[in-house]
Parts: structure tokens; C-alpha cells; sequence
């Protein structure tokens, strides 16, 4: 393709870009905000999304053609204390809980919020991959060919030790058709917080939160050749630096509740072990040559991972906090999207340049 066709592709697809939307609990909430914020400047037509956890509900709703504006009333509406969706086992007084961490490998079923964005797929006609890359050669108006999914779901597999990608992965290593398997199961598997819920069970193998082994995926959709890209990638990150013995300390903490009673230098430690994890891959991801100019890095650092008793206040303090930062980022985005060799993109309308 001559430069001068790569310029007319792009011009066609001014508008449109991947999303790379990272995980970080209930501070997704922030995502919506950001979203809104990019709709308004004109990228109202995401071709590709690829979601970790939290990132990976809002990335399902983005890819069925949800706007953000809805996306935003369903998630000031869902009441996050029922992500702790105990199972018969886990409500045993006393003993319940360390017998579901036991035996079922995580205190919480994960069930709440798999059905909650079941049903609101389902609205969108796109609660199947088969349903969903139907709705989104629909809303982009071009046809997917076999191997394009719009919508990348981060799980981790902890019986292979590896990184999977859903739908990609369901015919290769699970000998599944990935047509009729549900969104939100293959979302349930990405926010599958490690003892916390329990793990997904899938052909044989265990899944888990995606965040484990990659949190913030932003270079999944490059091309081999970036100057050949008809769209930019902008991606959107939840966790600051600064944040990291906090956070760790506040999972690490809910996550393993006895923690609270265990003295000396061994709590301090998970703490902060669980907070450089969750943490320094996304730093580690930004500091990437490039990375910074394509990502939205939202500042959530007062809320917590788990912070699931959140009110309608602090979720709309959340919202803010990604709008404005969607809207300094704008104020300086020309369409250079970082990777080298790719040069500028059409600005859309609303833009700061055209």
C-alpha cells in the first residue's frame, strides 16, 4: 500500500482507534468518564478493545455499541456490594469462608456481575462472540473476517501458567468453539480477583484475573508495520505509582482478611509484594518509548481496588477524575500515537487539530 493510500485509509477511519482499557477494580468507574470525554472530541467508533478485569466490563459494553452515557448510568445504578456474592459454603458461620478458600480456591462466587452484564449484552444482542462481532461489523460498517474478534478479553490461566486471550484462545488450547461461549463468562474469568472470588473453571483449567500477568495490554494491537495502521491506539490506565503500599495493603486485606490479626514483618511484606505487582506492570507498561503518548493515565489513587460499598458520590467523583484527565490529554493529542514509524493520524472533528 502507497503512502499516498495509507493516508486515504486513514482520512476514511478518522473517528476510530483500538482501546486498551486496564484493570483496577471499582476504580473503573473512572473508564466512563474518560470515555465520554474521547465521544465528545469524535472517537465515537472503537474497532478493536481489548479489557483486563474491570477494563473488560466496560471494553463488552464499548464493543456491543453501547454508548458511554449509558455505560455510565448502568454502573451508577449497579450496587458493587453484590460482587460479594457468597455460596452456601462460604455462609457457614466461622468456619465458612477459610473452608471456601480451601476447597474452592477464592471466598466469593463471581456469579452477580457475570449476570448483571449477561443481561445487559443480551439487550445489546451481543451476549455471544458469534452476537457480538455480528453488532460490531454492523456499528463499524465493514465485515470481520474469521480471525478478528472486536472485543479481547485478558484472563489468566494458572493451570498452563500463561496469559490467555478470550475469544482468541478458546479453539487452540480449550477445543471450543468460541461462537456460542458467553461475554460475560469469558469476562467473569478476567475479573476473577485470586482467592478473593473464586477461579473460573474452563476444560480442565483454572482462570483468574487477567491483571495477573498483564494489566495493561497496550501494545496487543500493533501492527507489525505501524506506519500501515489505519487508526491510532489510546489506551487508559487506573493505578499511580504513589499508590502502591496503600493499594497493596488495602487488597491485601480483604483479599486475606486474617491478615489484620498477623503481627510482625510479614504482613507489611505481602502488602507490599501485592501492591508492586498490581502496580508496576502498568508503570512498567507506561515507561515503555512511546507508551505515554497514546494513554490516558486516570488519577484513582484515593478509592479502593475493592472498594465495593462505593455510593453514588464517590462514583461520580470517579467519572470526574477520568474526564478531566481524558480532557488533558486531548489538549495535547495531535494524533501521534507513540509507536515509531507511524506518524500522524487524522484528527477527528472536535479535535484539537485537523
Amino acid at each position: 500500500m502507497t503512502s499516498a493510500a495509507i493516508r486515504a485509509e486513514r482520512k476514511k477511519y478518522s473517528g476510530s482507534a483500538d482501546l486498551v482499557l486496564a484493570g483496577g477494580g471499582v476504580k473503573g468507574i473512572g473508564h466512563v468518564g474518560a470515555l465520554e470525554a474521547l465521544e465528545a472530541r469524535g472517537y465515537d467508533r472503537f474497532q478493536r478493545v481489548v479489557g483486563t478485569s474491570v477494563g473488560a466490563i466496560v471494553g463488552a459494553l464499548v464493543a456491543a455499541g453501547m454508548p458511554a452515557t449509558e455505560i455510565k448510568q448502568h454502573l451508577l445504578d449497579f450496587s458493587f456490594s453484590r460482587l460479594r456474592d457468597p455460596g452456601w459454603l462460604d455462609r457457614i458461620p466461622l468456619i465458612g469462608k477459610p473452608a471456601s478458600t480451601i476447597l474452592e480456591c477464592g471466598v466469593y462466587e463471581g456469579a452477580a456481575v457475570r449476570n448483571w452484564l449477561h443481561d445487559l449484552l443480551k439487550k445489546q444482542e451481543a451476549e455471544t462472540f458469534a452476537k457480538l462481532k455480528a453488532r460490531a461489523g454492523e456499528r463499524l460498517g465493514r465485515r470481520l473476517g474469521p480471525q478478528d474478534s472486536p472485543l479481547v478479553v485478558l484472563a489468566t490461566d494458572i493451570t498452563r501458567g500463561r496469559l490467555v486471550r478470550l475469544p482468541t484462545h478458546y479453539r487452540p488450547l480449550y477445543k471450543l468453539n468460541p461462537e456460542p461461549r458467553f461475554v460475560a463468562d469469558a469476562v467473569g474469568a478476567s475479573l476473577s480477583i485470586p482467592i478473593f472470588f473464586e477461579p473460573v473453571r474452563l476444560n480442565g483449567s483454572l482462570l483468574v484475573d487477567g491483571g495477573v500477568l498483564s494489566n495493561y495490554a497496550i501494545d496487543l494491537f500493533d501492527a507489525v508495520d505501524p506506519a500501515k495502521a489505519r487508526w491510532p491506539t489510546l489506551g487508559m490506565t487506573l493505578l499511580g505509582p504513589s499508590e502502591s503500599p496503600a493499594l497493596g495493603r488495602n487488597l491485601a486485606r480483604n483479599v486475606f482478611p486474617p491478615l489484620r490479626f498477623v503481627h510482625g514483618a510479614l504482613p507489611a511484606f505481602l502488602e507490599n509484594l501485592i501492591g508492586t505487582i498490581v502496580v508496576g506492570q502498568d508503570q512498567h507498561s507506561i515507561e515503555h518509548t512511546g507508551v505515554a503518548k497514546r494513554t490516558i493515565q486516570i488519577n484513582t489513587d484515593e478509592y479502593g481496588i475493592v472498594e465495593f460499598d462505593i455510593g453514588g458520590k464517590r462514583k461520580q467523583e470517579l467519572i470526574e477524575r477520568g474526564r478531566q484527565a481524558a480532557e488533558t490529554f486531548l489538549k495535547d493529542w495531535d494524533g501521534d500515537d507513540g509507536r515509531a514509524g507511524s506518524g500522524l493520524f487524522p484528527v477527528p472533528e472536535g479535535g484539537r487539530t485537523q
